[in-house]
């Protein structure tokens, strides 16, 4: 295993490695305006929400790494202090890579990306029309954490108007994950679809409490045939299954056990099924 101290590092190299390893990581497209009134528009991947109560959201423009220079967002929301963070699909990924150019400060990257300006209601900012989820937001502190290249100054926001495109929402009204059709950073030029074919579901046990991977008898714990996730599921049943209910798992199953099949199961979503095949042959 590949062993580094950061402080031994080159900063362009840390933040290779940083950014390939923590991913796909959700971009802010931030829209702040000067105290002149001048628009800005620019990308961040360092960002995610924070709180529900109340409504945070946190992106960092980071100090360049080559130059030490902040970016126009960090100097608008330290004068002028508002944002609309906009959300990024697919549809626009192009336009949004293209006003992550070094622009000048004063260019309006609305009008280099091609984008559509819209008023907000609560902040001075623009929307961005062709996003699919805009946040009007109130920024609360900028938390500076160097003075040199590569530091990153955390914007804290308050989200005061949220804006969706209907032709997002599902029947109840809730977004629905295929049809944002969100886009996410990776490192180094690559970026993330999350589309139908990259997204899977998984019942997050809110309500129920698992039995754990260390409750598996220790042949299904520490056969060398299972896999972490294998494991991981067996370990989300809420107890150990009574002999009666291992019987019965069993009894309309016809064709010949076996660690495989046990894994077809647990792809079903049926892990009781498959511990009882696991307790059999193994």
């Amino acid at each position: 295993m590949l062993t580094l101290d950061p402080k031994e590092l080159a900063i362009p190299k840390l933040h290779h490695y940083l950014l390939g390893s923590i991913g796909p990581r959700p971009i802010a497209f931030a829209s702040t305006i000067d105290t002149s009134g001048n628009r800005n528009l620019a990308p961040f991947s360092f960002f995610n929400v924070f709180s529900a109560n109340p409504p945070i959201l946190i992106f960092s423009p980071s100090r360049s790494g080559r130059t030490n220079a902040t970016k126009n967002t960090y100097d608008n929301v330290k004068s002028v202090a508002e944002v609309v963070i906009n959300v990024v699909n697919y549809d626009m990924v192009h336009q949004m890579s293209l006003t992550s150019s070094p622009f000048d400060a004063g260019i309006d990257e609305f009008e280099k990306g091609g984008f559509t300006p819209i008023p907000s209601e609560t902040v001075e900012p623009y929307r961005v029309k062709e996003s699919p989820i805009q946040m009007e937001c109130k920024v609360l502190e900028v938390k500076e954490l160097g003075v040199n290249g590569g530091a990153g100054n955390l914007v804290i926001c308050e989200v005061q108007r949220i804006h969706i495109n209907e032709k997002v929402l599902d029947e109840n009204n809730m977004v629905d994950q295929q049809k944002i059709d969100l886009v996410s950073r990776m490192g180094g030029n690559w970026y993330c679809r999350t589309n139908s074919g990259s997204m899977f579901e998984l019942d997050k046990p809110l309500t129920t409490i698992g039995i754990g991977v260390d409750a598996l008898p220790g042949k299904i714990r520490l056969s060398s045939e299972l896999t972490g996730n294998d494991l991981g599921r067996l370990g989300n049943l809420q107890y150990l299954p009574s002999e009666d209910e291992l019987t019965s798992a069993l009894k309309n199953i016809s064709i010949e056990l076996s660690v495989s099949i046990a894994k077809e199961f647990l792809r079903k979503n049926e892990p009781l099924i498959a511990y009882a095949v696991l307790n059999k042959i193994l």
